[in-house]
């Protein structure tokens, strides 16, 4: 016992470095767009870079702000809302859709069930990369090329396969008896779902749901390819501070990326609470 005991706490602390150093590897280039995002252009292309806002200044978040926009192209304001459209749609059609497939896939044998969890599997191995001139000529079929409904439609293809997967998890995870025991109270199968089985899987919900809405609002490749000018959403609007003739306000890149970035963390520390107390509430009620 006491040969071992040395020996855990040396893996233990090897681990507790290990993870402290990916942590810290995670986290800098986020501190580093904060602190560039507070430091005026000046000192940003400054040979010796300080690890801490030099002249602290909030001009570069005016200017990413009240920036105005070129002829045909987008400001911030009308940005955010355009992505916060689209991410919201995303979202609720998403979490519908893939709750009912994966209830489906989960609890009922039906044929083709097992190659249609094959297909969901494979859709989610093909790059988007891979697809870009045939999903471009399909949305300018249907006309809606450079409007957020197209490319709701895209982001929500996207997304759906992998959500479906992860909620198939959870309600497998689920025991079929709990609504056959609610049954027996007196219950109906769909009230037995709705009261006893839906509850247990609100912390997959809510974890699809963060994947769904974080994949909705960082796209950036596909809203290059399918939107333009003042319908641009926040991520190519980033473009937006590049120029030929002039050179790059890196200031407020860094301010727009970091409040591009704000509401994703606002919508985590909202629904956290709700995911820890919904884990626990299962597992209580398991």
């Amino acid at each position: 016992m006491s040969a071992t005991s040395p020996r855990k706490a040396v893996n233990r602390t090897l681990l507790n470095c290990a993870a402290a150093i990916v942590f810290a590897c995670s986290v800098f280039p986020v501190y580093w767009m904060v602190n560039m995002a507070f430091t005026p252009s000046n000192k940003i292309i400054s040979r010796t870079p300080s690890m801490f806002p030099v002249d602290f200044t909030w001009k570069n978040f005016v200017t990413a702000w009240t920036k105005e926009a070129a002829q045909g192209q987008t400001d911030f304001p009308h940005g955010l809302m355009s992505t916060a459209i689209v991410t919201v749609g995303v979202l609720i059609v998403t979490l519908l859709f893939a709750f009912l497939a994966s209830v489906a896939v989960a609890r009922f044998h039906f044929r083709g069930r097992r190659g249609f969890i094959i297909s969901v599997l494979i859709v989610q191995m093909i790059p988007c990369e891979a697809m870009m001139f045939t999903i471009y000529g399909m949305i300018d079929d249907w006309r809606l090329l450079n409007t957020l409904l197209g490319l709701g439609i895209v982001y929500t293809a996207a997304v759906i396969p992998f959500t479906i997967w992860t909620l198939r998890g959870f309600v497998a995870g689920v025991p079929a008896d709990l609504e056959e025991a609610a049954m027996i109270d007196g219950c109906t199968k769909t009230q037995a779902f709705w009261r006893v089985t839906f509850p247990l899987l609100a912390p997959g919900l809510v974890s699809t749901g963060i994947f769904a809405f974080i994949q909705s609002w960082n796209e950036f490749t596909m809203a290059l390819l399918l939107m333009k000018g003042y319908n641009l959403t926040l991520m190519p609007w980033l473009n937006s501070f590049q120029s030929a003739t002039e050179a790059t306000n890196w200031g407020a890149v860094m301010a727009g990326a970091t409040l591009i970035a704000l509401p994703v963390v606002i919508f985590f520390m909202f629904v956290q609470g709700r995911m820890v107390g919904g884990l626990v509430s299962g597992a209580v009620k398991g």
